[in-house]
Protein backbone atom coordinates (compact mmCIF):
# COMPACT_ATOMS: atom_id res chain seq x y z
CA UNK A 1 0.00 0.00 0.00
CA UNK A 2 1.11 3.26 -0.93
CA UNK A 3 2.24 5.77 1.98
CA UNK A 4 0.09 8.61 2.24
CA UNK A 5 2.94 10.52 3.83
CA UNK A 6 5.17 10.27 0.49
CA UNK A 7 2.47 12.81 -0.88
CA UNK A 8 2.04 15.54 1.33
CA UNK A 9 -1.49 17.15 0.22
CA UNK A 10 -3.29 20.02 1.32
CA UNK A 11 -7.27 19.39 1.55
CA UNK A 12 -9.13 22.57 0.27
CA UNK A 13 -13.22 22.69 -0.08
CA UNK A 14 -13.92 24.11 -3.40
CA UNK A 15 -17.49 24.49 -4.75
CA UNK A 16 -17.27 22.05 -8.05
CA UNK A 17 -17.61 25.01 -10.66
CA UNK A 18 -14.52 26.40 -8.78
CA UNK A 19 -11.73 27.06 -11.71
CA UNK A 20 -9.07 25.48 -9.17
CA UNK A 21 -11.22 22.01 -9.80
CA UNK A 22 -11.27 22.46 -13.67
CA UNK A 23 -8.20 20.25 -14.26
CA UNK A 24 -9.07 17.55 -12.64
CA UNK A 25 -13.26 17.93 -14.11
CA UNK A 26 -12.07 18.27 -17.53
CA UNK A 27 -9.69 15.02 -17.18
CA UNK A 28 -12.61 13.02 -15.76
CA UNK A 29 -15.11 14.18 -18.32
CA UNK A 30 -12.11 13.18 -21.46
CA UNK A 31 -11.80 9.21 -19.58
CA UNK A 32 -15.21 9.51 -19.24
CA UNK A 33 -15.90 9.49 -23.03
CA UNK A 34 -12.62 7.63 -23.95
CA UNK A 35 -14.18 4.71 -21.40
CA UNK A 36 -17.95 4.66 -22.61
CA UNK A 37 -17.73 6.17 -25.69
CA UNK A 38 -21.53 7.63 -26.13
CA UNK A 39 -24.68 6.62 -24.96
CA UNK A 40 -27.46 7.42 -27.22
CA UNK A 41 -25.49 9.71 -29.45
CA UNK A 42 -24.78 11.81 -26.28
CA UNK A 43 -21.40 11.84 -24.62
CA UNK A 44 -20.42 9.66 -21.90
CA UNK A 45 -19.19 13.14 -19.83
CA UNK A 46 -22.92 14.72 -19.49
CA UNK A 47 -23.02 12.84 -16.92
CA UNK A 48 -20.94 15.29 -15.14
CA UNK A 49 -23.57 17.99 -15.68
CA UNK A 50 -26.48 16.02 -14.16
CA UNK A 51 -26.22 17.79 -10.84
CA UNK A 52 -26.00 21.46 -10.25
CA UNK A 53 -22.63 22.60 -8.56
CA UNK A 54 -25.11 23.54 -5.20
CA UNK A 55 -25.58 20.25 -4.50
CA UNK A 56 -22.38 19.99 -4.09
CA UNK A 57 -22.60 22.61 -1.02
CA UNK A 58 -22.69 22.72 2.69
CA UNK A 59 -26.08 24.53 2.32
CA UNK A 60 -27.60 21.90 0.18
CA UNK A 61 -25.89 19.04 2.38
CA UNK A 62 -22.87 18.85 -0.05
CA UNK A 63 -19.39 18.89 -0.36
CA UNK A 64 -16.66 18.98 -2.98
CA UNK A 65 -12.76 19.03 -1.79
CA UNK A 66 -9.51 18.71 -3.55
CA UNK A 67 -6.28 17.34 -2.75
CA UNK A 68 -3.57 19.95 -3.88
CA UNK A 69 -0.02 19.20 -4.32
CA UNK A 70 2.75 20.96 -2.77
CA UNK A 71 2.93 23.80 -5.91
CA UNK A 72 -1.25 24.48 -5.22
CA UNK A 73 -1.81 21.87 -8.21
CA UNK A 74 -5.28 19.84 -7.53
CA UNK A 75 -4.07 16.08 -8.09
CA UNK A 76 -7.32 14.39 -6.48
CA UNK A 77 -10.83 15.26 -5.51
CA UNK A 78 -14.47 13.92 -5.55
CA UNK A 79 -17.96 14.80 -3.35
CA UNK A 80 -20.73 13.99 -1.76
CA UNK A 81 -24.21 14.93 -1.82
CA UNK A 82 -27.58 14.26 -0.03
CA UNK A 83 -29.07 11.21 -0.50
CA UNK A 84 -31.49 11.79 2.37
CA UNK A 85 -32.09 12.59 6.23
CA UNK A 86 -29.04 10.11 6.90
CA UNK A 87 -27.26 9.18 3.85
CA UNK A 88 -25.24 11.12 1.23
CA UNK A 89 -23.97 10.05 -2.22
CA UNK A 90 -20.38 10.04 -2.78
CA UNK A 91 -19.65 11.49 -6.15
CA UNK A 92 -16.51 12.33 -8.56
CA UNK A 93 -13.91 10.58 -6.90
CA UNK A 94 -10.85 10.99 -9.27
CA UNK A 95 -6.97 11.08 -8.95
CA UNK A 96 -5.39 13.00 -11.81
CA UNK A 97 -3.50 10.37 -14.02
CA UNK A 98 0.04 11.94 -13.98
CA UNK A 99 -0.34 11.51 -9.69
CA UNK A 100 -2.30 7.69 -9.56
CA UNK A 101 -0.89 4.82 -7.58
CA UNK A 102 0.04 7.02 -4.57
CA UNK A 103 -2.86 6.21 -2.44
CA UNK A 104 -4.77 10.12 -3.50
CA UNK A 105 -8.32 8.31 -3.79
CA UNK A 106 -8.02 6.83 -0.65
CA UNK A 107 -7.26 9.62 0.85
CA UNK A 108 -9.87 11.36 -0.81
CA UNK A 109 -12.19 8.93 0.41
CA UNK A 110 -11.32 8.97 4.14
CA UNK A 111 -11.34 13.20 4.11
CA UNK A 112 -15.28 12.45 2.36
CA UNK A 113 -16.07 9.97 5.46
CA UNK A 114 -14.63 12.15 8.17
CA UNK A 115 -16.51 15.00 7.08
CA UNK A 116 -19.54 12.97 6.67
CA UNK A 117 -19.55 11.58 10.06
CA UNK A 118 -18.49 14.92 11.10
CA UNK A 119 -22.21 16.06 9.97
CA UNK A 120 -23.67 13.07 11.46
CA UNK A 121 -24.21 10.97 8.53
CA UNK A 122 -23.71 7.53 9.06
CA UNK A 123 -25.03 5.86 5.54
CA UNK A 124 -22.86 6.50 2.06
CA UNK A 125 -23.93 5.42 -1.07
CA UNK A 126 -22.29 5.32 -4.32
CA UNK A 127 -21.85 3.98 -7.78
CA UNK A 128 -19.50 3.33 -9.99
CA UNK A 129 -19.82 2.19 -13.91
CA UNK A 130 -18.72 -1.48 -15.12
CA UNK A 131 -15.73 -0.31 -17.00
CA UNK A 132 -13.59 0.93 -13.79
CA UNK A 133 -12.60 -2.17 -12.22
CA UNK A 134 -10.20 -0.41 -10.19
CA UNK A 135 -12.75 1.69 -8.59
CA UNK A 136 -14.77 -1.24 -7.78
CA UNK A 137 -11.38 -2.39 -6.15
CA UNK A 138 -10.80 0.68 -4.00
CA UNK A 139 -14.50 0.07 -2.80
CA UNK A 140 -14.30 -3.08 -2.11
CA UNK A 141 -10.90 -2.52 -0.41
CA UNK A 142 -12.56 0.24 2.11
CA UNK A 143 -15.21 -1.49 3.07
CA UNK A 144 -18.35 -0.41 0.60
CA UNK A 145 -20.53 -3.58 -0.03
CA UNK A 146 -21.44 -3.95 -3.55
CA UNK A 147 -24.99 -4.49 -3.75
CA UNK A 148 -24.92 -6.65 -6.79
CA UNK A 149 -23.37 -9.54 -8.03
CA UNK A 150 -20.29 -9.53 -7.78
CA UNK A 151 -19.88 -12.35 -10.67
CA UNK A 152 -22.97 -11.61 -12.75
CA UNK A 153 -22.11 -9.94 -15.96
CA UNK A 154 -20.85 -6.00 -14.87
CA UNK A 155 -21.82 -4.47 -17.88
CA UNK A 156 -25.97 -5.39 -18.24
CA UNK A 157 -25.94 -3.83 -14.83
CA UNK A 158 -25.09 -0.24 -15.82
CA UNK A 159 -24.18 1.10 -12.49
CA UNK A 160 -22.88 -0.75 -9.79
CA UNK A 161 -23.85 0.34 -6.72
CA UNK A 162 -22.43 0.18 -3.01
CA UNK A 163 -22.89 1.10 0.59
CA UNK A 164 -21.39 1.26 3.80
CA UNK A 165 -22.68 2.17 7.03
CA UNK A 166 -20.12 4.71 9.23
CA UNK A 167 -19.75 3.49 13.19
CA UNK A 168 -21.42 6.46 15.44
Amino acid sequence: MPDLDAAPVTVVHVRSDDVLARPLVEELSREYDERYGLNDGIPSSVELSRYPAELFTPEFGGDFLLLLDAAGDPVAGGAFKSAGDDAVEIKRVWTHSAHRRRGLARRVMAELEAEASRRGIRRLKLTTGARQPEAVALYRSLGYSPLFDLDGDWESFGYLPFEKTLAP
